[in-house]
């Protein structure tokens, strides 16, 4: 992105301020924070004047833009200095709960046994298979270990390794894998001989989802746009000496593309999938070169899934409600789904107003569905021979998550699932489908834990228009004590993606010094199913703000937590929610953790060159459209500031997010820095200059960067000793 002349010639140097802490790392107490120059831009639209003082921040290449970058992670820095002894702490205890010598649950997949280990002191697993055992294809753990890859040797010499895509060829012999080196997921996609160790010449750029065809020789892959958007498919063949073949380009910018494979093998799928609208192309897996077919024509709102079995077409689809329903029809010789044919399908599972069906899990006599009902995730398990009875994998905690885990083998009787609580660490359950029985095969070892000392709870909230919000609470019983609490509440509230309440050991040095942790299952996401996330988007996204401040609101009232204890968390869209709701309500908040925050809402909409612009008009809406541009207007928190008291913030980056660009927050806290009133309050910009919108790669540099976030709340809540 360039700007005229003109535009340059406005640049004024950097403040004293931010020269003698960029130059010299001069303490807090010594010197002023960083201040940005105001470059004015206008970025008027629909006659509502803006003007954007900080549009420049976004030329990263700019010596200038990076000087503020590093002079507000060196304040930042400073501000941190007197909490070091706190963060190396606080990193002990999250490290010291890990059992760094670990290995995953192996899973089946043909003749081989496939899982994941970690080694002491190493930040990266290792993946690895050991041949099945016998007839019965056992697991024998003192078979001779295969590598498959080894992160912690591919991220040498690298400050950034991510790994997106794993996918064994159908003979077992090739690997097909991703990686990305910088974090703004700019993956490459490379195959590997397994039994050499080594990948061949070909590799492919700005790849996202891999499919092996039946042969183990033809690889199909996607491949994303500059605005990062999955638009194109590809053939490569490792027998053949010819350029890759473009098999299918995705023109509709509201449709990025996705790879799948039915549960039985026979077929691939490639998914072109909108905020609110799916079209599925299948193509036989032993017939590459044959040509993809549509499977259902694209109908604006109608979403589907596909699996196959003998000859029937299951689809999950949202046509008679927006929790979905499950049909079966016989899969036509042209894989074209007519109208006609859709309506004579068979309804196996009905739409329910109050559960949702997520996810089908399908075997060869069996199926597990994932259900939403309750606010809990839940499964079920039919047999195809007696369809009318269902069985319900039963636990004994009210509040919890079940979900569908790694299940690699289609003619199996055995279920793989998921499961956890706020008092419960991840486990792994084998489900005998067959005989009902339950039988635990790993729960995530987390030292020094006893489940005993804890105890969680669900409340409700009532929301400005009367909706029932609730609300999932867990803290250490002996610390609970009479009255107000520290409270740390997160939320997110948007794409429809669940806050399900989920173990997280990280949060156990938060409650060990009597703190209260909590969750707003806020409508915008999909915790009590598809209708709630309706709720909370396009026209109605105000509530998933009002819904978060009632939650607040509820927890002061009741007692558990006051306006000067009470933190609040969220990151990306929650990142969003976080400024939305201070500046509604600044009064309500001790202080905020604002990650990687989606806050500059209209700008970024506005430039359809940005990742995520397009594809998400049906999220937000599109503001070159007037009332569109009205609903963000009336919560975009960059553009909804003003003057006045602010409660603490800490927002946190990394410099190559392609999903919410680093320019983001560091518009917002310098245009914040200009109007907050109560200057001794800190407004803190951490930028990771090594990192995306994950952050650190590594598991042990993201506990160090948790310790940074744990030290400024116990900080913030006057804890900081102990």
């Amino acid at each position: 992105m360039t700007h005229s002349t003109a535009f340059w010639r406005g640049w004024r140097p950097m403040t004293i301020g931010m020269v003698l802490l960029a130059s010299v790392g001069l303490s807090l107490a010594q010197v002023e924070p960083p201040v940005a120059s105001k470059m004015p831009k206008d970025v008027t639209v629909h006659g509502d004047r803006r003007i954007d003082d900080y549009f420049w921040l976004r030329e990263r290449d700019k010596p200038e833009v990076m000087a503020y970058l590093k002079a507000e992670a060196d304040y930042t820095a400073q501000y941190y200095k007197p909490l070091a002894g706190l963060q190396d702490k606080l990193y002990a205890e999250l490290v010291g709960r890990i059992k760094q010598a670990d290995e995953g649950v192996p899973a089946r997949q043909g003749a081989w046994w496939y899982s994941s280990r970690t080694l002491e002191g190493k930040q990266y697993p290792l993946f690895v298979r050991r041949a099945a055992s016998g007839p019965q294809r056992s697991y024998d753990a003192a078979a001779p270990e295969q590598t498959l890859l080894d992160l912690n040797a591919l991220a040498s010499g690298r400050k950034f390794l991510a790994v997106n895509l794993m996918q064994v060829s159908p003979d077992g012999k090739r690997l097909a894998y991703s990686l990305d080196e910088t974090g703004a997921r700019d993956f490459e996609l490379h195959v590997r001989d397994i039994a050499t160790g080594e990948d061949v010449a070909w590799k492919a750029a700005r790849t996202d989802g891999a499919q092996w065809a039946a042969d183990s020789k033809t690889l199909f892959y996607v491949t994303s746009n500059e605005a990062k958007r999955r638009n194109q498919l590809w053939r490569h063949r490792l027998d053949g000496n010819g350029p890759d073949e473009l098999m299918f380009e995705e023109k509709d910018e509201l449709y990025n593309m996705g790879l799948g494979r039915s549960a039985d093998g026979r077929y691939l799928m490639l998914y072109s999938i909108a905020k609110d609208t799916t079209e599925i192309r299948v193509l036989p897996a032993d017939k590459p070169l044959a040509a993809w077919q549509v499977l259902l024509a694209r109908k604006s709102g109608i979403e589907y899934s596909a699996e196959h079995r003998e000859g029937q077409l299951l689809l999950r689809i949202n046509d008679r409600g927006p929790n979905f329903r499950l049909i079966s029809l016989p899969l036509p010789k042209s894989l074209n789904v007519t109208p006609a044919q859709l309506a004579k399908a068979k309804e196996l599972i009905p739409h329910r107003e109050d559960a949702m069906l997520e996810r089908v899990a399908l075997f060869k006599q069996y199926m597990a569905v994932q259900v939403r009902e309750q606010g809990s995730v839940k499964l079920r398990v039919f047999e195809h021979a007696h369809p009318g009875k269902p069985r319900d994998i039963a636990f004994d905690q009210a509040v919890f998550t079940a979900t569908v885990g790694d299940n690699r083998e289609y003619d199996s009787d055995t279920l793989r699932l998921n499961f956890q609580a706020l008092t419960t660490p991840a486990t792994v359950y084998d489900y005998g489908m067959k005989d009902g029985k339950l039988t635990l095969r790993k729960q995530q070892p987390v030292i020094g834990f006893d489940g005993s000392r804890y105890e969680s709870k669900r409340l409700f909230a009532t929301a400005k228009d009367g909706t029932q919000v609730p609300i999932s609470l867990v803290y250490a019983k002996a610390l609970r004590g009479e009255g107000p609490r520290p409270l740390l509440l997160r939320g997110y509230g948007s794409y429809g993606i669940s806050s399900d309440p989920r173990f997280n050991a990280n949060d156990l040095s938060l409650l060990d010094r009597g703190a209260v942790v909590a969750i707003a299952h806020i409508r915008g996401g999909g915790d009590l199913g598809r209708r709630w996330y309706l709720e909370g988007k396009l026209a109605k996204k105000m509530n998933t703000f009002t819904d978060f401040v009632s939650v607040a609101e509820t927890l002061v009232k009741e007692g558990w937590t006051s306006p000067s204890q009470l933190i609040i968390n969220g990151g990306s869209a929650g990142g969003l929610l976080m400024g939305a709701v201070v500046n509604l309500r600044p009064d309500l908040f001790k202080a905020v953790v604002a990650e990687v925050p989606f806050v500059d809402v209209i700008n970024t909409m506005l430039d359809e060159t940005i990742p995520l612009t397009t594809e998400e008009f049906i999220e937000w809406g599109n503001p070159k459209i007037a009332e569109q541009y009205a609903w963000m207007r009336a919560y975009s928190p960059y553009d909804n500031l003003k003057v006045g008291a602010y409660p603490a913030i800490l927002t946190r980056t990394g410099i190559n997010d392609s999903q919410v660009p680093y320019w983001e927050p560091a518009k917002y806290v310098a245009k914040l820095r200009t109007l907050k009133t109560n200057s001794a309050t800190p407004l803190l910009f951490d930028i990771n200059l090594s990192a995306g919108h994950g952050g650190a790669s590594g598991r042990f540099d993201a506990l160090k960067e948790r310790a940074k976030v744990y030290a400024f709340m116990l900080q913030q809540w006057g804890m900081a000793t102990e």
